[in-house]
């Protein structure tokens, strides 16, 4: 009886250590978001459970940005939510430089989905997630799922991600010759997601062909289907041009989303990274 005591004792224990932990990174976070460039903005929609999370951190070897689209009923979305944007987080905080990040993207999307198949077990869920990585010269980036990236340069919005939808499957289908160009318009309006992180046969994820060289007043932006659904990258593009700050854009993106109202609006997350350094010579074109 003692020592069944003494392992449930040391059980709360570990719990309490990994809440805490947990609680001290979150707060990290926050105060690199405040002091990096960063905005992050959230809305519910018509959801009772707001399912996304958005996160970054900075350490010595750049920048780790994360947005993940919880899928599920109740809390199961946003549990595996979570779960993903840990995993990267967890996996990126001791690095002092990235050499390889693809093949960090491919292995921690692996990792996070075996998380999420593991916790959540025979209920159904899981997540989409985008991950941008950026060290002092280039951004990569990593999508599973329905999330966007796009990167605001100069005055124009340029998108980055396709996102794995069936209707970007079924043109990519066209474009190498699989199907018919008829076919390929039958789809153009399927928006259902075809591989995310929880489902059974995970596929391989959306990479950055090459990474992408930045420039000073650059920002990248990642946002899940509550914003790009329901704003047009026009509008977008209008916010971030505006001057405001970007915690502010992210805001205003919000309050325009929400404005449309959409009877069936989804959770939407905006996170923007604007770029404080000069990282590429004028000749550089994106």
């Amino acid at each position: 009886m003692m020592e069944a005591v003494m392992i449930q004792t040391a059980a709360a224990v570990l719990l309490i250590a990994a809440a805490a932990v947990r609680i001290a990174l979150s707060a990290r976070y926050e105060e690199q978001e405040e002091m990096s460039g960063t905005g992050i903005c959230q809305t519910n929609g018509r959801k009772e459970i707001q399912a996304d999370i958005a996160m970054a951190f900075t350490n010595e070897a750049g920048t780790m940005a994360v947005l993940a689209d919880g899928i599920g009923n109740e809390n199961t979305g946003r549990l595996c939510a979570q779960l993903a944007a840990d995993t990267v987080l967890d996996r990126y905080e001791p690095y002092h430089v990235l050499n390889h990040p693809a093949y960090f993207f491919k292995s921690t999307f692996a990792e996070a989905n075996r998380r999420i198949q593991m916790t959540i077990g025979e209920r159904r869920g899981g997540a989409s997630l985008a991950a941008a990585f950026i060290d002092k010269t280039h951004l990569y980036y990593a999508v599973a799922g329905n999330v966007r990236i796009a990167l605001k340069r100069g005055e124009e919005l340029i998108p980055l991600s396709r996102g794995q939808t069936m209707d970007v499957l079924a043109a990519e289908a066209f474009e190498n010759g699989s199907i018919s160009r008829q076919e390929a318009i039958w789809c153009m309006d399927e928006k259902r997601v075809w591989n995310y992180l929880g489902m059974d046969g995970f596929r391989e994820i959306e990479l950055c062909g090459q990474p992408i060289r930045l420039k000073i007043n650059d920002t990248v932006l990642l946002a899940s289907k509550g914003i790009f659904e329901e704003l047009s990258w026009g509008e977008m593009e209008d916010i971030l041009l505006s001057g405001a700050s970007v915690q502010e854009q992210a805001e205003a993106m919000v309050r325009m989303a929400e404005g449309k109202l959409n009877p069936e609006m989804d959770n939407g997350s905006v996170l923007l990274l604007n770029i404080q350094t000069e990282a590429a010579d004028e000749k550089d074109k994106l």
